[in-house]
């Protein structure tokens, strides 16, 4: 009945984690997402999870540009050309367009400061979720992962960074996508013809009105997978910090000092781990070599502000700091490059490419400047320590349960014995 009513009590929580994937609430940059959808409308929605507006909006975005010639009246504008440009857009498409564009905007801005309003009030509540889904036809569980490599493999195939991270809906709508944008702008024959050196046939294979599309969707499965590594990094962090304080943080410990005094009748195991399986596969394994879990002390630590980092990896992570700025112009300059690839000697898939790598280089430049007074004079280690474990032993237990601890990656392990101050 207990756990019943406070069940009951949790109106929100921060996360759930299904058999298709962890969807969770967190903070983001309402500007962001208002960017992602004016690169392409459905985007925005996607990365806040509204999978059934983003789905029909992107429909909508491919079924109607199409229809309207959008991206051609775009890569005429751009080239100067605008009497094709007016000439080749539909007036009775555009028209429809662009109510619908801009509600795409307009919606996803506001629906992100909602969200973040809901993020605030659950982390508030604190409410518990469940870490591990395992259905008929696919497991899920919380766990850390590396931001770069969710970063290359998206970038390696669009949607592959989604599969890492198990968001499944978005990983299958991605690939799926990108075959049929692949397929209709000719780009793998083009990226074929551009590294023979062939570069005018492979502007005369592309399709314009298709083209224009693959910087939004390639630059926004990027972003997506890292983002999302990065919050899915932090659930973890915020789970297994709740699970250590409710588990291993008994009432009645017996504490190395005591009354002012040393306890001289034990012994104790001091020991820093960051978050991760190893720490909870060595307290178990512990307890399963006979030391009561009673005699067992985590204490999670709660994190200074970070400082700005050029990537977040899987124990730091500072938010997006630093990849939005450079997704946002990265996508910008590949679109740029895309269409003057058309009028420049090396063509549209080598001037993309150059712009995508200099439009991140920017942003992260610009980044860098903005957020240099945040940097502080710190150390830098390969790993943090984000845990510290006292384990109350008796002396034939000692260097079992350092023994365990080293097993699994503890970073550092220490004993203490006060035997001697008496």
């Amino acid at each position: 009945m207990g756990k019943q009513n406070q069940k009951n009590t949790n109106r929100r929580k921060i996360a759930y984690v299904s058999t298709l994937g962890t969807t969770q609430l967190h903070l983001r940059n309402p500007w962001i997402i208002a960017w992602w959808s004016a690169a392409f409308p459905g985007l925005g929605h996607l990365l806040l999870s509204k999978y059934l507006r983003g789905f029909f909006l992107f429909i909508w975005e491919v079924f109607v540009n199409i229809n309207a010639h959008i991206n051609l009246g775009i890569y005429y504008t751009f080239i100067g050309e605008f009497d094709k440009a007016k000439e080749v857009l539909d007036k009775d498409w555009i028209l429809l367009y662009a109510a619908t564009y801009i509600f795409a905007i307009w919606d996803s801005y506001r629906t992100t400061i909602d969200l973040n309003n809901m993020y605030k009030l659950a982390a508030r509540e604190d409410a518990e979720i469940a870490s591990f889904n395992m259905g008929a036809m696919e497991i899920n569980y919380l766990d850390k992962r590396t931001p770069i490599n969710a970063f290359l493999w998206s970038a390696l195939l669009p949607g592959g960074g989604q599969l890492y991270i198990h968001r499944i809906i978005t990983a299958a709508f991605a690939i799926i996508w990108w075959i049929v944008i692949l397929y209709f702008s000719k780009l793998l024959p083009a990226i074929h013809f551009s590294l023979l050196g062939q570069f005018e046939r492979a502007k005369s294979v592309l399709d314009v009105q298709w083209i224009l599309n693959v910087p939004s969707v390639y630059g926004f499965t990027i972003y997506d997978a890292y983002v999302n590594t990065v919050e899915n990094n932090k659930l973890y962090d915020w789970e297994q910090s709740k699970f250590l304080k409710q588990q291993y943080q008994y009432p009645k410990f017996n504490m190395p000092i005591k009354d002012g005094t040393y306890r001289s009748d034990l012994m104790y195991i001091v020991a820093t781990f960051a978050y991760n399986n190893y720490l909870e596969l060595a307290v178990t394994a512990i307890q399963m070599k006979g030391v009561a879990k009673e005699r067992i002390l985590a204490a999670p630590l709660d994190k200074r502000g970070e400082e700005r980092r050029l990537f977040d990896n899987i124990h730091y992570s500072d938010g997006l700091s630093l990849i939005d700025l450079a997704a946002v112009l990265g996508t910008i300059f590949m679109l740029l490059g895309s269409i003057y690839g058309f009028v420049l000697e090396w063509g549209p898939i080598l001037w993309g490419l150059i712009g995508l790598g200099s439009g991140c280089a920017v942003g992260i430049i610009i980044k860098l400047i903005v957020t240099k007074k945040h940097n502080k004079h710190r150390s830098k280690t390969l790993k943090e320590s984000e845990v510290v474990l006292i384990i109350e032993c008796e002396e034939n237990e000692l260097e079992m349960v350092k023994k365990t601890l080293w097993e699994n990656h503890a970073l550092g392990v220490s004993t203490l014995d006060f035997s001697h101050m008496t």
